[in-house]
């Protein structure tokens, strides 16, 4: 039996791998319902009301699931909520998950592992032979700590709900990532003043090119990455324009070494002088914040949209392969522990385009594994030979991903799903008898 932790999508379409392969499991969530952060109404989630999928749902959705037709190009978060209720009621997960059920602890046995869940109050233990983490990656806020005593009230982006708490208020926003970007165009329509303290350059991209969704452009023709870098860094150019012609500093970095911002209504707005660009914040007193470049302004709201960071506080971190100077635990593919088996981290992913489907072949890539595990089949033992090789190996593509915590579990989608792939095409052609497994000898 074995024990999944989370009921958001990731959760979800490892639940549906585990049934698919006759894996006994029991899921543990939060929440009273499926969705994760996509139901707004969890308590936990860090959703707001004006938000969309940032990727369009033709690149974004299960492939053998699509989302309804009448579902616009980029869903809105109830849009995405409705979808994994119907994903989960559809392949009949519901029974198999403990909701409104805390994770408290994992603790490792001799033999597999001890879990203590709490509901109501009351705690409850379970021992399972394997744990799938799928818990996500964007519920713990990473603060920023401000330089100086700010007076004025202080919000971090996972807190804010609606743009009503930006009446007539003068506004700074810390950040310039998708939800930074998206929370300064809600505050435009309510605030007196609306601000955004960037530090480094971003690349905007627009949502629609010829009035289709820019991810599902490219990618029929394969390009060398450098000259693929080069000809759509043209084109966005040609599209939007360079960063610093609306006072936002320009990337010293090339076209996807770092998530792009799906976002040209800030550029609109900066244009419009609704928005005005500020710099890094070089001291904090009272309701004033003073820049890097000597400039001052008073504010009586700032929100930080400073991003989250990864965080399983059920879980000691040396049982991740997670050393204190890492940005994210060490596993091989983002998922496989080096020493052992019983122990899978799932959703632990980004990388630009990669949407649920990527999510999803990673989890029935699991599922695979385990059941080639309990049948000791050959390819199971050559891929955990791989595991145990390669577990610091990082399928980045060759780009030079930028040194930040935010991406040291990015990924070049191309390079991860083709290895993904490979594996599980390994895995299920000695299921189908193909290969004969290591019980049978020669």
């Amino acid at each position: 039996m074995y024990a999944i932790i989370g009921a958001g999508p990731m959760g979800l379409c490892t639940a549906r791998h585990l049934k698919k392969q006759g894996i006994d499991f029991v899921g543990f969530e939060l929440h009273s319902d499926v969705g994760g952060l996509w139901d707004i109404d969890n308590p936990h989630s860090t959703m707001y009301h004006s938000a969309h999928l940032i990727s369009s749902k033709g690149t974004t959705e299960f492939s053998e699931f699509p989302m309804r037709a009448n579902v616009a190009p980029y869903p809105h978060h109830s849009e995405m909520r409705r979808y994994f209720r119907d994903y989960a009621g559809h392949f009949r997960l519901y029974e198999h998950y403990q909701f409104d059920t805390r994770v408290v602890k994992l603790e490792r046995l001799a033999q597999g592992w001890r879990l203590i869940s709490e509901r109501g109050g009351e705690q409850r233990e379970w021992h399972f032979e394997g744990v799938l983490i799928a818990n996500g990656t964007l519920h713990t806020p990473n603060l920023a700590q401000l330089p100086g005593d700010f007076q004025g009230e202080l919000l971090h982006s996972s807190a804010y709900k609606r743009a009503d708490i930006f009446a007539d208020k003068r506004v700074l926003v810390l950040g310039c990532g998708n939800s930074a970007c998206d929370i300064a165009v809600d505050a435009v329509h309510r605030a007196a003043s609306v601000d955004l303290s960037v530090r480094r350059g971003y690349y905007f991209l627009p949502k629609f090119i010829l009035g289709k969704p820019t991810d599902t452009f490219g990618g029929a023709i394969r390009l060398p990455r450098r000259l693929k870098q080069t000809i759509d860094g043209l084109l966005v150019r040609a599209l939007v324009g360079k960063p610093s012609q609306y006072g936002l500093p320009d990337p010293d970095y090339r076209l996807y070494e770092s998530h792009p911002v799906m976002n040209s209504l800030v550029l609109h707005h900066i244009g419009h002088g609704d928005i005005r660009p500020r710099g890094d914040i070089h001291a904090v007193s009272g309701h004033c914040v003073t820049f890097a470049n000597g400039e001052q302004a008073e504010y009586d709201l700032i929100l930080m949209a400073t991003g989250y960071r990864l965080d399983y506080p059920f879980i000691a971190r040396s049982e991740l392969n997670w050393p204190e100077d890492a940005g994210a635990p060490q596993l091989y593919l983002n998922v496989f522990h080096p020493e052992h088996d019983d122990l899978f981290m799932l959703g632990m992913v980004e990388a630009s385009g990669l949407g649920w489907q990527g999510r999803d072949e990673q989890a029935e890539l699991v599922a695979l594994y385990i059941r080639q595990l309990q049948a000791g089949s050959r390819a199971a033992q050559a891929l955990r030979q791989t595991i145990r090789a390669q577990a610091c190996q990082r399928l980045d593509g060759g780009y030079q991903y930028l040194q930040l915590e935010r991406m040291a579990y990015y990924v070049h989608k191309d390079s991860y799903r083709r290895r993904i792939a490979e594996h599980s095409a390994a895995l299920r052609r000695e299921l189908a008898g193909d290969v004969t497994p290591a019980t049978q000898g020669a």
